[in-house]
């Protein structure tokens, strides 16, 4: 029965795959984020650096997006659901009585401490920082949210708390706002609309 289900979840993901990668060819415009300038630090990940400043001083030159294949597919769909199954949803407020605290979570966390326990997993997996970028967005609803963006050369990917499924960033609901810069952990970049974004443009 195990050899079977395995079968199954395999074929299951490696149509998933296909249908993102096909997804990302219909879509190149949009495929991948377009950045602008520099832009504000969130008090969260300043503070956070002030904690931990190894942490926002990583610097990378010349970094290529990571290699979508059907095993890199996988590490990033795995670390996605387990974690996001790891950790307890809770507000800064209900865990630490401020608003806005940035840490690694153990049992609990927000939307920003999941985006850093997956990054930190998947940096101890080989991947490079400045392929793993901590995200601001603002959901439909008017509400920030982080998640943490995959850089790869079919596009730039959403891992999420909020869903399991992985997907290009063009696909989720978000207004997306700012970023981590490639080069620099501690710095930010401003995101420019999907409809800004010209064919073929990578960053």
């Amino acid at each position: 029965m195990f050899g079977v289900e395995g079968v199954v979840k395999t074929i299951v993901a490696m149509a998933l795959f296909a249908g993102t990668l096909g997804a990302n060819v219909a879509f190149a415009s949009e495929a991948f984020m377009t950045t602008g300038g520099l832009t504000s630090q969130p008090i969260g990940h300043y503070e956070f650096c002030k904690r931990l400043p190894e942490e926002c001083s990583i610097r990378s030159r010349n970094v290529m997006p990571e290699k979508m294949n059907h095993d890199f597919w996988q590490l990033i769909v795995n670390v996605n659901s387990n974690d996001n199954h790891k950790i307890k949803p809770l507000t800064d407020m209900e865990i630490y009585g401020v608003e806005e605290y940035w840490a690694y979570p153990d049992k609990v966390g927000d939307c920003e401490d999941y985006v850093l326990l997956k990054r930190r997993d998947l940096m101890q997996s080989g991947i490079s920082p400045a392929n793993l970028l901590i995200t601001v967005v603002r959901k439909p609803d008017g509400e920030g949210h982080a998640v943490l963006t995959v850089r790869t050369d079919k596009g730039d990917f959403v891992l999420d708390n909020l869903v399991d499924g992985v997907k290009n960033w063009s696909e989720t609901p978000y207004t997306y706002l700012k970023r981590q810069a490639t080069n620099n952990s501690g710095r930010w970049v401003s995101i420019e609309a999907p409809t800004n974004i010209l064919v073929g443009s990578v960053q």
